[in-house]
């Protein structure tokens, strides 16, 4: 199989995946629009497990095709895209809102199943029983997430609720529609990710390497498509809580459905190799922590914060790439980043103190106002 070939299916293996998990969405939104189900609540479960389909689509697929190191790049690979490149793209084009929610509960949770997900590598193996726990800790946050959404009510502005808040009962033409869009949205999800798995590893076997590093780069940034175009345009529209709740959702579900599938379908579970253990992993825990410090200051993700994301995401590609390669300058390059990483830990640190400390002092400044004004009344 010649290199354009391979490579024209690797292209035409991303437009399907893309363009299913966007049929699959629509379709399965407005049906359950049409049930009466908030839209609210389908964002938090339909549209962000639907941005998340084709890492599920490719996990499946390279799971049976026993190669799940493949799939594990994948979502390593996704989780590192979502925040470093979506994130900061999102935020250049406009500072990025974080919600309270996401600082108090959903980071602290990606934190946690990411962390989680590297004690099972231990083992240099995420069998089946991880995969288990990791799928009911997916269900779980899913019920969480849909008994809290049903709590709370609507925001007629939201880009949910334009989309997807037409309740009215839908005619039979609409539900054959809209039943026709889902099963052809599944049929792209599983053509594309075949068609994906098939020319990444053809090309890995041509250059010489691991699948490991397709999944981590090209496969990665593929199926983490569908989100960053969700993203970079709910922050166009001014949804600025969208674009960064379906990044944070979409690493939570990476792992807690996609790799947690993967486990369970593969026969010999997901093996963990050294460079995943001891450098992949250890990465994609480190930028989950880097969330909370940035998302804390001001509860908001500034121009130079994106920055910081997009510069370290170049730095890890081209890490991977002199690895990849045995480039003799990957010492100079591991000599430069040893300096820079403590810097960059050290000044999140004292930016989150000092914007913690405004708070609270803003807080006891709101505080003593309102004891002076019921002395007052």
């Amino acid at each position: 199989m010649n290199y354009i070939l391979v490579f024209g299916l690797l292209l035409a293996g991303l437009v399907l995946l893309v363009v299913g998990a966007e049929i699959l969405v629509r379709g399965a939104s407005r049906l359950a629009g049409s049930l009466g189900i908030s839209p609210l609540v389908i964002g938090l479960t339909i549209v962000s497990y639907g941005t998340s389909s084709p890492e599920m689509a490719v996990a499946i697929q390279s799971s049976l095709a026993n190669q799940a190191e493949l799939a594990l790049g994948n979502v390593i690979g996704s989780n590192i895209f979502n925040v470093l490149v979506i994130l900061g793209l999102s935020s250049l084009a406009i500072p990025l809102m974080v919600a309270q929610q996401l600082i108090r509960l959903d980071v602290p949770i990606m934190i946690g199943v990411s962390c989680l997900t590297l004690l099972f590598g231990l083992d240099r193996t995420i069998n089946r029983s991880d995969g288990i726990i990791l799928l009911l800790g997916g269900i779980i946050y899913t019920v969480f997430l849909i008994y809290q959404g049903s709590k709370q009510p609507d925001d007629p502005d939201s880009d949910y609720e334009a989309e997807y808040g037409d309740k009215s009962p839908l005619s039979l033409g609409q539900w054959t529609q809209n039943i026709a869009f889902i099963l052809l949205g599944v049929g792209c999800l599983v053509l594309g990710s075949q068609w994906l798995v098939e020319s990444a590893t053809d090309i890995a076997r041509q250059i010489g390497v691991s699948d490991l590093i397709i999944g981590l780069t090209i496969v990665a940034a593929g199926t983490s498509l569908p989100e960053l175009a969700t993203s970079v345009v709910a922050a166009l529209k001014g949804e600025r809580d969208i674009a960064v709740g379906n990044v944070v959702g979409s690493n939570i579900f990476n792992i807690l459905t996609v790799l947690a599938v993967c486990a369970i379908v593969s026969p010999v579970g997901v093996p963990v190799s050294d460079a995943a253990l001891y450098f992949d992993l250890p990465v994609m825990v480190a930028i989950a922590i880097a969330c909370l410090p940035i998302f804390f200051t001001g509860n908001v993700i500034a121009r130079w914060e994106g920055c910081l994301f997009l510069s370290y995401y170049i730095a890890y590609t081209t890490y991977l790439i002199l690895y990849a390669t045995n480039h003799h300058g990957l010492t100079l390059f591991i000599s430069v980043m040893v300096f820079v990483i403590p810097l960059t830990v050290i000044t999140l640190v004292i930016l989150a103190l000092n914007s913690f400390r405004e708070k609270r002092q803003s807080k006891q400044v709101t505080n003593h106002s309102l004891e002076d004004q019921d002395e007052i009344n």
